[in-house]
């Protein structure tokens, strides 16, 4: 498989990636970067993605897998990060898959707060691609901190024999704070102010850009946004897909690492 690991980026914040050539090793007409999740939800589609770039690259379209600055095999402190950041970091991304696909028509693959990230660095103007696929999409910062922070506990109460249970209580007490920690990751507090004030009306689409969005059939909160956004007459289609893959859970026994439903599915985004 002709995947190059490989350091990009200004040298005062470099960032690792994963480039997934064509497997006929010419450059398709389309390339495809894959803007990661945060945190544990980055670690628990680590494969997935893989796979997917793997599969892509078979069928001659070009990936970039990259981990945002101080996220993974990125250099850099996870306490730093923030959304400005790693808005840049995936423009950095972008351009280096111009580099080495060039000429190919450049899709982008989010998911959850990758997603979002993408649809901010699309509207910064400083980046062009073709398309974004947009799965599961943070839109309500709070609720999604509010969603970690459940998760954080319920996997504190779980692992322990003897449950700290300040952990509960501080969730009872006030279940709207932004938490400091999410299973294992550390939110800065510049990270955590951006996911407060992070909401649906802070994300309009543009018209440049067309845009799939990915979200679960109960997800009514992605569904409102994305059709505010075709009120907008912003070039966006809402598509609902059921999936096994639970963004925060251990594989076993109620999740899959690599759904094939769901790679089928990403893959098959492409060529709507």
């Amino acid at each position: 498989m002709n995947a190059y690991p490989f350091m990009f980026g200004p040298a005062s914040r470099q960032i690792f990636g994963v480039f997934h050539a064509a497997g006929d090793g010419r450059p398709g007409s389309t390339a495809v970067l894959v803007c990661p999740p945060f945190g544990q939800e980055g670690l628990r589609t680590y494969r997935f993605f893989k796979v997917l770039a793997e599969r892509l690259a078979r069928s001659g379209i070009a990936t970039l897998r990259f981990d945002f600055h101080g996220a993974g095999d990125s250099p850099g402190d996870e306490s730093e990060g923030e959304l400005d950041g790693w808005r840049r970091d995936l423009c950095s991304a972008h351009e280096e898959l111009r580099r080495r696909a060039p000429g190919s028509r450049i899709v982008w693959i989010g998911a959850r707060l990758g997603a979002t990230l993408a649809v901010l660095a699309a509207r910064n103007g400083r980046c062009d691609p073709a398309r974004l696929v947009l799965w599961e999409p943070v839109i309500d910062g709070r609720r999604y901190a509010r969603h970690l922070r459940e998760r954080h506990v319920a996997a504190i109460d779980t692992t322990f024999c003897i449950p700290d249970l300040a952990w509960r209580r501080n969730l009872a007490h006030d279940p709207e704070a932004l938490p400091e920690e999410a299973l294992g990751t550390v939110l800065s507090p510049t990270l955590r102010t951006q996911l407060g004030a992070l909401a649906p009306e802070s994300l309009p689409l543009t018209a440049l850009h067309d845009t799939l969005v990915l979200t679960s059939p109960d997800d009514q909160h992605t569904a409102q946004w994305a059709a505010e956004q075709q009120s907008r007459h912003m070039p966006v289609r809402l598509a609902y897909f059921q999936h096994r893959l639970d963004w925060t859970a251990d594989p076993y026994p109620n999740s899959a690492m690599v759904p094939a439903d769901a790679l089928n599915r990403l893959q098959g985004a492409l060529h709507e």
